[in-house]
């Protein structure tokens, strides 16, 4: 077994060392990224045919309105959570979160125990019901093969961010065969600074995975949609209008997911939360059937205008003749997804934001044009599956800030190129009216209440991959508050700098003394043994603690005007200096090692 592993690292040694004589790294990462398209577009593909075969083998024979649809979604977050706790042992959820930690924080490195284990707990769970997407967990997948793919290959930093890219671009063009939304997306929600050179790969990365995906599953695309009615510039008012509303509802969407998300982290037992994320879920479906699954179904059905076939099932199946009860129907259909798919995903299960959000869009887009159209004074109408596809892109614009990203989403998947302009009013005015109450999205914002998000300001960025320790200094000579004038000076006599951390016998730091503060008496011996430490010690201005972040720790450095500061603990324990001078060498390093340039 040892000569096998020893052979294979030998194997692996010559050819990284016969890559690096014959191919240079700017080709090799181009067949990287054709390698990991392919690699995306069948895995995709794989988790799709996992999926509809669960729904098919479970569904087989069960009446459209049995009680089982109640009890599935329920069953699959529970052989999910067991997976993960029993086979995977580690958290799995929010796939683009843990992407945008692993660039930030990680150095561009996932376990790669995530190049499999999401894929199969989506699976689980949206075969069951769950009702999530499964495109945040193939993402997930995408930036895990990226990273260990470089990893594998020993390439540095700027080139696994760049892989992960390529994965994340390769994954979403795979499962949605929309290649430039692939690229957009990275672009605006994961990598900075990118530039022709790289944004290549991307590229290849993307149209190798849609590629493979046609010839895979052919050319039918997600949303059946057939353009028949083409807008009109006068519509104008009502598209910015429904990009506002697109707007509120991802503020809602965005709030309302954090605050039940925290509800369920406060119930420590997990057998707990199982059940009452299990209880709500169940409840839900069965009062709204449309939030069973992903929802794609549901809104199709809407593009057909056969709206009606939505409420079979409900409560409100009864009462389908009467337009404000279909009109309530939908509306809370809409807003009890954000409940559905949070106690899907704190349950146990494992699934994505795409789905709802696209669900929710849809949902709004109809709802929108439902009223609109009906009342008649306006002298108005306006096509539902225009608006549908136009609430799409204004919710994945707003709830994830990637406008470009929900433009040319909606376009590829439904095939309505002709409705780019609107759809670029809708998304871009529902991406502004977020902005005044949210600067980050859904995905970021866990990171940046950390301190631990990169933007796409080069600068913050920089700052944020770099951290307290790695800048800090400890050639500094301790004293203790009880030492003499005397020993100060013996101190002072082989030291090389020109401050003194004052700490205590449990090693707190309790004052610091400048080389200024004592130049007028330590050539004074009568004073040598009349003086302690403690009398001519000073109190910090500032102190800084370990834990900040850097861009907290550059605020003070300007607020104070100093040239150092001491860091400390949690608990006040004296740890070594900062300095200016030490985070600008730090800050060329990481700029040099990390972005990605020419």
């Amino acid at each position: 077994m040892k000569l096998g592993l020893a052979t294979g690292r030998t194997l692996l040694e010559r050819l990284i060392v016969w890559r690096e004589q014959h191919i240079s790294e700017r080709y090799f990462i181009l067949l990287l990224s054709l390698s990991i398209g392919v690699t995306m577009a069948l895995l995709a593909a794989f988790l799709k045919f996992i999926i509809h075969h669960i729904e098919r083998f479970l569904l087989l024979g069960i009446d459209e309105h049995s009680y089982l649809y109640l009890i599935l979604p329920a069953l699959g977050i529970l052989l999910s959570l067991l997976f993960v706790r029993y086979v995977v042992r580690d958290d799995i959820s929010h796939g683009v979160t843990k992407v945008l930690s692993a660039i930030s924080q990680r150095k561009s490195r996932l376990k790669p125990h995530n190049t499999w284990s999401s894929l199969l707990a989506s699976a689980i769970t949206i075969g069951f019901g769950g009702s999530v997407g499964a495109e945040s967990p193939i993402v997930l997948t995408g930036a895990a093969i990226g990273s260990n793919f470089g990893r594998l290959f020993r390439l540095e930093q700027r080139n696994l961010m760049l892989l992960i890219g390529c994965g994340v671009a390769g994954a979403l063009g795979g499962i949605f065969k929309a290649p430039i939304t692939g690229l957009v997306f990275v672009i605006e929600v994961l990598l900075l600074d990118l530039t022709m050179a790289s944004v290549l790969p991307l590229l290849v990365s993307s149209v190798s995975a849609a590629a493979v995906a046609y010839i895979l599953t052919g050319k039918e695309i997600l949303f059946q949609f057939i353009p028949t009615d083409p807008y009109h510039i006068e519509r104008i008012p009502l598209m910015i209008l429904l990009g506002i509303l697109c707007g509120l509802i991802s503020l809602y969407f965005s709030k309302t997911m954090f605050r039940i998300e925290g509800a369920f982290k406060r119930v420590e037992s997990r057998r707990r939360r199982y059940f009452i994320s299990a209880a709500i879920l169940s409840l839900l479906i069965f009062l709204f059937p449309p939030l069973y699954g992903e929802g794609y179904d549901a809104i199709n059905t809407l593009l057909d205008g056969q709206y009606i076939e939505l409420l079979e099932g409900s409560l409100f199946e009864g009462f389908a003749g009467s337009y404000w009860v279909v009109f309530a129907f939908f509306l809370l259909t809409l807003l009890f997804k954000v409940f559905a798919s949070v106690a899907t995903n704190s349950g146990g299960g494992c699934g994505g934001l795409f789905a709802p959000t696209l669900f929710a869009g849809g949902l709004t887009g109809f709802i929108f044009s439902y009223l609109v159209n009906y009342f008649s004074s306006l002298q108005v109408f306006i096509s539902p599956k225009n608006y549908i596809l136009l609430g799409m892109a204004g919710l994945m614009a707003g709830v994830m800030h990637a406008p470009l990203t929900g433009v040319f989403l909606i376009a590829e998947l439904s095939g309505g190129y002709n409705l780019f302009l609107p759809l670029m009013l809708v998304s871009l005015t529902s991406f502004a009216t977020i902005r005044i109450f949210m600067p980050h999205s859904i995905y970021s914002l866990r990171l940046a209440e950390q301190g631990k998000l990169l933007t796409h300001q080069k600068d913050t960025a920089v700052l944020t991959l770099m951290n307290v320790e790695h800048v800090l200094e400890q050639d500094f000579e301790r004293v203790s508050p009880d030492m003499t004038l005397g020993e100060m000076v013996r101190v002072i006599s082989v030291s090389h700098r020109n401050s003194f951390p004052v700490v205590d016998s449990q090693g707190m730091l309790v004052g610091i003394v400048e080389l200024d503060n004592v130049r007028n008496i330590m050539f004074r011996p009568e004073l040598y043994e009349r003086y302690r430490v403690r009398r001519f010690m000073v109190t910090p201005e500032v102190k800084v603690y370990a834990s900040m972040p850097m861009t907290k720790v550059m605020r003070l450095f300007d607020e104070t005007k100093a040239w150092k500061m001491p860091v400390v603990d949690d608990e006040g324990r004296y740890l070594g200096f900062i300095s200016k001078s030490a985070i600008f060498n730090s800050y060329r390093e990481v700029l040099n090692a990390t972005f990605i340039g020419d």
